[in-house]
Parts: C-alpha cells; sequence; structure tokens
C-alpha cells in the first residue's frame, strides 16, 4: 500500500477526533493506570508518514509461534510489568513460561549472539526479596526498563536500565559478567549512574558495590530464548521470573503509550494502520466485560455524566442486545447503567441507555438518566478493543473476563 493511501486511511479513521485535552481518565472503579489529572497534553493531528509502512512491514518479519503468543497474549493488559497482576493472570503467564521451557529454544542461549543487545522487561515476579531498583522501579508503567547483555567483548557485561522519558533522561546500574555454562550468566554489580539530560554530567548511584560484598552478586539463568531473538524467558537468583522482548508486539506498543500517557492518539493511529487487514473487515461489538484504561474524553459537569456516557469504570457486552456500565464509586458503592445497542451500519452501534441506579449492596437507588450516541468499533480482538462513542471520544478497553 502507498503511502498516500496510508494518509488518506488516517484521515478517514480519526478525522472526528476533537480537538481537545488529551488524558487518562481517574475512574471511580479499581484502576492501576498512573492518572495525571490536571496536566494538559495537547492532541497534534498528524499524517501516517512512509515510516508506518517500514515499521509494519518490520512487525511482520517478527514472527512469534504459537506458543509464544500464548504468552504475550497472557501479557495484555498486565500493568505495572506484573505488580498489579491477578492471582488468574499469573497462573496464565507462568502456565505459559512452562510451555516455552519445555520447548526447545536456542540452545546454550549464552553462546549465541541472539542473546546480545538491549531487551525491554514486559514482566516480572516481585518476590519480596527482590532488589531495592526493582522494588522502586520496575512496577511503575510511566517509566520503561530495560536489560543490556554484551558477553562477546573483552569487558563482558549485564547491565539493567531505567528509563524516565526522553526528556528526564535515565539510570544505568552495570555488573560484570561471566558465563558459567550454555544457559547460566553470574555478575557483579560495579557501578551505576543517572545520566540526567538537564545535568553536563552523570550522577552515580548512592550504593556502595564494594562494601556490599556477596549482596552485589548473583546469576541469570536463560531459560527459554526463542529462535527469532525476539523474545527471552530468565530466572533470577533471588527467584524471580523475567520475561523480555527485544520488539513489541503492536498492541504491548499502544498499552505501552497508555500506560505512559504520552502519543495515545499517534499510538492509535499507527495501530489501527498496521492492523488494517483485520480492522477493515467487520467488528463486532464482542460480548464480556471491558474495562476503560483510556479515554479521550472531555470534561463535564458532574462524575455521573462520566459514568452515564460510559467515560468510565467497565462496559459489559451482553447477548441479544444488552450493555451495562459499571462504575465502583466508594465502600462497595457502585454506579450501574443499563441500555441496549443495536447494529446501524458497518461497525457502527445505536446505544440507549435509560436504567441508571446507585447501587448499594442488594439495594438500587433509581437514578433518571437517558443518554443515546453511536458507538463505532475501530478495532477489536479478543484482549484489547478500540472504539469512538459518546460525543466522538477515543477509548480503549482491555478485556477482564475469561
Amino acid at each position: 500500500m502507498s503511502c498516500s493511501s496510508m494518509e488518506l486511511l488516517g484521515r478517514l479513521s480519526f478525522n472526528h477526533v476533537p480537538h481537545i485535552n488529551n488524558r487518562r481518565i481517574l475512574s471511580h472503579s479499581v484502576l492501576a493506570f498512573p492518572t495525571h489529572l490536571g496536566q494538559k497534553h495537547h492532541v497534534v493531528k498528524r499524517r501516517i508518514s512512509c515510516s508506518a509502512v517500514d515499521e509494519e512491514q518490520q512487525i511482520q518479519k517478527v514472527l512469534f509461534s504459537d506458543a509464544e503468543n500464548s504468552l504475550i497474549s497472557s501479557l495484555i493488559g498486565i500493568q505495572g510489568r506484573g505488580r498489579s497482576a491477578s492471582p488468574q493472570q499469573l497462573k496464565d503467564v507462568e502456565q505459559a513460561v512452562k510451555v516455552l521451557e519445555a520447548s526447545k529454544g536456542i540452545p546454550d542461549p549464552t553462546s549465541s549472539s541472539l542473546i546480545e543487545g538491549r531487551w525491554q522487561l514486559v514482566f516480572t515476579t516481585r518476590p519480596g526479596t527482590a532488589s531495592p531498583i526493582q522494588r522502586t522501579f520496575v512496577g511503575v508503567d510511566l517509566f520503561s526498563v530495560f536489560q543490556e547483555i554484551y558477553l562477546q567483548t573483552n569487558d563482558p557485561r549485564v547491565s539493567n536500565i531505567v528509563k524516565f522519558s526522553d526528556v528526564i533522561g535515565e539510570l544505568k546500574v552495570e555488573a560484570a559478567a561471566t558465563v558459567k555454562d550454555g544457559k547460566r550468566i553470574l555478575f557483579q554489580f560495579d557501578k551505576a549512574a543517572f545520566s540526567l539530560k538537564f545535568l553536563p554530567f552523570k550522577v552515580p548511584y548512592p550504593v556502595p558495590f564494594r562494601l556490599l560484598g556477596d549482596e552485589a552478586k548473583g546469576w541469570l539463568d536463560t531459560t527459554y530464548l526463542s529462535q527469532s531473538g525476539n523474545l527471552r524467558i530468565s530466572r533470577g537468583n533471588k527467584g524471580t521470573t523475567f520475561v523480555l522482548q527485544k520488539q513489541t508486539e503492536p498492541r504491548q506498543k499502544l498499552l505501552s503509550a497508555v500506560s505512559s500517557g504520552n502519543s495515545v492518539i499517534q499510538a492509535i493511529e499507527e495501530f489501527v494502520t498496521l492492523n488494517q487487514n483485520v480492522s477493515k473487515g467487520e467488528q463486532e461489538l464482542a460480548e464480556g466485560e471491558w474495562q476503560m484504561i483510556w479515554s479521550s474524553q472531555m470534561e463535564t459537569d458532574s462524575w455521573i455524566e462520566n459514568a452515564a456516557n460510559g467515560l468510565m469504570g467497565s462496559q459489559i457486552v451482553k447477548e441479544n442486545g444488552g450493555i451495562k456500565f459499571l462504575v465502583d464509586v466508594l465502600f462497595g458503592v457502585k454506579f450501574s447503567m443499563n441500555g441496549t445497542f443495536e447494529k446501524c451500519g458497518t461497525n457502527v452501534y445505536d446505544v440507549t441507555m435509560d436504567d441508571g441506579a446507585i447501587v448499594i449492596g442488594p439495594y438500587g437507588l433509581p437514578v433518571e438518566l437517558v443518554t443515546k450516541f453511536k458507538l463505532e468499533v475501530i478495532y477489536s480482538d479478543d484482549k484489547i478493543r478500540i472504539t469512538r462513542g459518546y460525543s466522538n471520544i477515543l477509548f480503549v478497553h482491555i478485556r477482564v473476563d475469561r
């Protein structure tokens, strides 16, 4: 597809996005995504450039096996790189990890050139023995966390990097590394520093590694390295399991943008463009419970209006055209709004919400509210959904039921 046709697709799909302050919503339901109320993010409309074509071609080359896709799919929707995972989510990830570890990855991964380079951390378990750096930074979605492995040099090293942002800078913790066998790397931390964009020098990290003795030492086993070199599973000496990727799957990139709150509109545009072969077909309003994690919401007079218009909490899509908006308010108090939807065009539904109530335990206090709007499904799969709903507002939902 030519660049001009991609630009046209971008304009057709997003020409109704209002020029508003782009921010995430502080929902009364439980959301682990950080919020930035009061901060203003200007939405800049842009064209999909030729780089989108190159990225699509690059992603098409990043092939994952069925077992690898199963692990990646189980990670979709987990926040804080595992920090806020539910018991069921942890069970699903653990099962997918065990399947891969039992399969045939790259033999003797520490001897392979595929282990070399920068890896992005996408999931980790967090036992109580985790390091201070892991406890402090790893579970924060606003930061990107990487691990660099360079073994085939005169100075073999393993480095952990916390990137705060392109504007602020990063923290890099380095360790001298030794290959013990085909799977295990021995390491000893010896230096760390903050590289801050606004300072012309590095700021040493206040950890006296030389005085820590054995506490500064450890090992890392690579239990699975994919044939493509894009997925790695490692287990550390403190009982921690790590899942890392060199190139992340498009849904992961979109959710990363949502988590950080940076360039979400741009990430949505690029995601839909890259998935145009899927999204150009019929997009159904799939059944299930969908939790809103981002919205380009415009401010309104009251939270109850937001809740009634689907701008907060979760949506429960039922069979036979039933839909419910559900918001956890406080201490067992919920707001519920029931309604119906009916298909009225390609990927478009007429939604009528007319049965509101404040629910406290088994009791309900009726709320007289009626709202009608069109809901367009821009993209949907079994994990993530992008829609345009009330007042042409864009939404990103993740599926939270099984």
